[in-house]
């Protein structure tokens, strides 16, 4: 077993509020997770995808009065969204009894859907927690190189094999393109859809051109947005904003799109072993996205996540605003001697971040001229965790 990071989180949000909202796509250990949680208190678990626990709910007010002094897990929620409107009188009832936490985990994998419908019926009485795939701090640090070549969905990094593991990222977008988009989202083509997914693989990093998606599907620009707003609910893809400021620099305005988790964007490729990765043109693209990902789930929450790209070529490949303002600029290099290009210099003197690092495949911390540090990425993780505890 893995030890989870954010267990801890969970469980404190439990005793603060009535009801917890855990998001994240299939398979990341929401149900696994939920269970452990279970078994440390009186509790019931009800699969909102098992005919027989939805017939359970059928009169959902009488069936959850039984277990009102018991912790709720309702997984795949967004299947019962009538059932939000109820929760919002049986969470009111509870309080008055003194029953004021730790009612109902709530476990969804699309974000979009279900913040609408408890947003609608549950504010005020509900918080919400994304649980994304493994990262680099809750691994051994000589596997981290394998996390990135599989990624972080369990199954896909503990699998015996690199094999059996391609096998399963295969099984999971199949199952994704033809089942839960069809369920979630508008009627799109499997094909048509894996082919647009394929393309944010190969684009991996790069500024969005809707224009050129387009061109390249057969379809209108409006299309692509819609598509790529799916795949962004689903938590399957990271739109990362640009920087925007009143400096009067001329300042790019697309966002960067990263396919989340590093084994999808190899298995889109064709790409099972470490060896193919590594041979691949996307293999520093890559890297950069499981950097930023890592580096996103480390950072304190309210953290905002951004990229700062001008005109004139100064750019930071991720800009991190903690609470309190503090800017943290990041360049990442998948190179074991990095080197600090111009543009980077030219945008930290535009920013004046607090601090500059580069995150490197290495080991060894040192400095660098300017203020730049360099680090391993479990060290700029643990970096972000200490500012937890500032």
């Amino acid at each position: 077993m893995i030890e989870r990071r954010i267990a801890s989180e969970v469980l404190a949000r439990l005793g603060e509020t009535p009801a917890l909202a855990l998001l994240g796509p299939r398979q990341v250990g929401k149900t696994t997770l939920a269970l452990e949680i279970g078994e440390t208190r009186p509790s019931i678990y009800l699969d909102l995808e098992s005919d027989a626990d939805r017939a359970r709910l059928s009169e959902p007010e009488l069936y959850l009065a039984t277990h009102e002094d018991e912790l709720v897990i309702l997984d795949e929620v967004h299947r019962m969204p009538d059932l939000f409107q109820i929760l919002r009188g049986i969470i009111d009832r509870g309080r008055r009894k003194g029953l004021r936490t730790g009612r109902f985990l709530l476990l969804g994998s699309a974000s979009i859907d279900l913040l609408r419908q408890s947003g609608e019926s549950l504010a005020g009485r509900i918080s919400y927690l994304e649980m994304r795939p493994i990262d680099a701090l809750e691994v051994p640090a000589a596997d981290v190189e394998l996390l990135w070549a599989r990624g972080g969905f369990p199954d896909s990094f503990l699998a015996s094999s690199d094999r059996l593991s391609q096998r399963w990222r295969q099984d999971f977008i199949r199952t994704y393109l033809e089942r839960d988009v069809p369920m979630l989202g508008p009627r799109i083509p499997a094909e048509t859809l894996r082919r647009f997914w394929t393309m944010l693989a190969h684009h991996q990093s790069g500024l969005l051109n809707a224009a050129e998606f387009a061109r390249g599907l057969g379809i209108d620009n409006k299309t692509v947005a819609i598509w790529l707003d799916l795949l962004v609910d689903l938590l399957l893809v990271r739109r990362l904003q640009p920087w925007h400021s009143n400096s009067g620099k001329r300042l790019v305005k697309s966002p960067r799109i990263y396919v989340r988790d590093s084994g999808l964007v190899h298995t889109l490729l064709g790409l099972a072993t470490s060896e193919d990765v590594l041979g691949h043109p996307v293999a520093g693209a890559s890297w950069e996205g499981f950097v930023i990902e890592t580096l996103i789930a480390t950072a304190p929450e309210g953290t905002e996540a951004h990229f700062y790209r001008t005109a004139a070529g100064a750019e930071i490949d991720l800009l991190l605003t903690l609470p309190g303002g503090k800017l943290w600029a990041v360049e990442v290099k998948r190179s074991l001697s990095p080197k600090v290009e111009r543009g980077f210099h030219h945008a930290c003197a535009d920013l004046s971040p607090q601090r500059r690092i580069v995150v490197y495949p290495g080991s060894e911390a040192y400095p660098l001229s300017d203020g730049i540090e360099v680090m391993s990425l479990r060290d700029a993780g643990q970096a972000l965790l200490a500012e937890h505890r500032a």
